[in-house]
């Protein structure tokens, strides 16, 4: 990796004689550590995450290199430390609608890097260490109005003999990991991306918290260097082409969270830190947030919604499995067979169950032509279909085919999201992202599919002996 000049510690134990702004960020329970560092030959700056054992330091990941560039300015090899902020304790205490815990709470130092680049332009790096991870992301503190991304920097160096699990990428995040160890194959990843550390004794997963209209969705890629995995954006075809691959932001602005899960596997299944890092929700109200159980009648029947007598068997089904919904997906737009939508409901209010009903998001976005489509795409129509299922009884949407993260349908997501909470509609994304820490923002949002499920073993035969395997993999790749 060549010469470095280091701005951290090598032991687990601080040392008051070392200069304030060498201190590395250590985590409450002292076993987990970050150091900065540059590297003396090309300039650039990274973070080498560390564990702590009986006053030994072990090496989890050797370098997350970081930096942006900016219009044409660069962030990364050509700036310099101006200070290190003191540590600040961070406290994170809330209830949750749904999840692995209702209570959640969380610790953390947090320490912020400030920079200057050559143009002498301000640039913040601002870190944190949990117990159960670390978090980093960027922050630019000048108001200069906007400015366009060209690309992002960050990457992780993974040590040559650590073991991954990692997802080809798909826009639907709904494919099978794969393990590799050794002889890394070069692609385009999903998050999130599992990884063995061998030098540590340890697991990490790799992650993103807190995305917003302000950046797009990113991903792992380790096209340029087997063991290295740099965060890329979306590919410019993604969503049939529209929208723009690199985002543009308005300053002041900080990046999403930079996520990287560490510990035992039954660490990263427990931990929550994707929600613990994302912005609190600004609902005053949950009560209308009811998770629970639904009847679907898709699994079985891909063409059932359209038959009302098919509808109302999986309403009868929920009442003898005491399940509070049921979900009509598509065509419901097109039921026949005895009845339409209004009589379906009302038979489904009838037996004492709540429905839900599935839109495809499209749109030009993508070229499923399920239906019903084009219903959602603006703030207005929205508005009028949100009405629309409020007065017919209904308590949450299931809204499919997403195919990109370009920062347009990050917006699209969330604007879905707001005008929902409008009418206290639960909402259920498929064919979309993978979880970000939205549910803490909007924890109406019931659940993101983004995984290869149970509606596979009738797509394709090939899943029937993929799934053992998968579905062992899964509780600890999905976090």
């Amino acid at each position: 990796m060549g010469t470095t000049r280091s701005y951290g510690l090598t032991t687990g134990t601080r040392n008051q004689t070392v200069p304030d702004n060498q201190l590395p960020v250590v985590s409450p329970n002292n076993l987990l550590k970050a150091t900065l560092h540059q590297d003396a030959t090309e300039g650039w700056w990274y973070v080498t995450l560390h564990t702590i054992r009986k006053d030994t330091s072990m090496v989890v990941i050797p370098a997350i290199k970081l930096g942006l560039i900016l219009d044409e300015q660069y962030f990364s090899n050509n700036l310099t430390l101006v200070r290190r902020s003191k540590d600040k304790a961070i406290t994170v205490s809330y209830q949750a609608s749904h999840g692995k815990r209702l209570q959640r709470k969380n610790q953390a130092n947090e320490v912020t890097f400030h920079f200057v680049n050559s143009n002498k332009s301000p640039f913040d790096l601002v870190v944190r260490l949990y117990n159960d991870g670390l978090t980093f992301r960027y922050a630019f503190p000048d108001k200069k109005g906007s400015h366009l991304v060209k690309e992002e920097l960050t990457s992780y160096l993974v040590n040559e003999g650590d073991a991954c699990w990692l997802e080809p990428w798909n826009s639907a995040n709904e494919g099978v990991y794969i393990y590799q160890k050794r002889s890394f194959t070069q692609r385009d990843w999903c998050y999130p991306g599992l990884f063995e550390a061998s030098q540590a004794d340890c697991w990490y997963l790799i992650h993103e918290a807190d995305l917003n209209e302000t950046y797009c969705g990113t991903k792992l890629s380790n096209q340029q260097s087997p063991n290295q995995y740099q965060l890329a954006f979306p590919n410019p075809r993604d969503g049939n082409g529209l929208g723009a691959a690199q985002p543009t932001i308005t300053t002041p602005w900080a990046s999403p969270w930079r996520v990287v899960m560490v510990g035992s596997l039954s660490t990263l299944v427990e931990s929550t830190l994707v929600e613990d890092v994302s912005t609190p929700t600004s609902l005053t109200n949950t009560e209308w947030i009811k998770p629970g159980k639904a009847s679907w009648n898709y699994w079985s029947n891909n063409h059932g919604t359209k038959d009302f007598k098919v509808v109302c068997a999986f309403a009868d089904l929920a009442v003898e499995m005491q399940w509070p919904y049921t979900l009509l997906d598509w065509e419901w737009d097109a039921m026949g067979n005895g009845g339409n939508l209004d009589e379906a409901l009302r038979y489904i209010h009838a037996k004492g169950i709540k429905p839900l009903i599935w839109y495809n998001s499209g749109g030009p976005h993508t070229g499923v032509s399920a239906t019903p489509r084009d219903r959602l795409l603006t703030h207005e129509s929205r508005l009028e279909e949100f009405a629309k299922l409020k007065r017919l009884g209904i308590y949450g949407v299931k809204v499919d085919f997403f195919e990109s993260e370009k920062q347009d349908m990050i917006r699209y997501y969330l604007d879905i999201l707001k005008d929902a909470a409008s009418f206290e509609l639960m909402v259920y994304f498929h064919g979309c992202l993978v979880p970000r820490g939205w549910s803490r923002t909007y924890p109406h949002l019931m659940t993101l599919e983004s995984v290869k499920g149970a509606e596979w073993y009738n797509n394709i035969p090939d899943f029937t002996w993929q799934a053992p395997a998968h579905n062992c993999v899964m509780p600890f790749t999905r976090n």
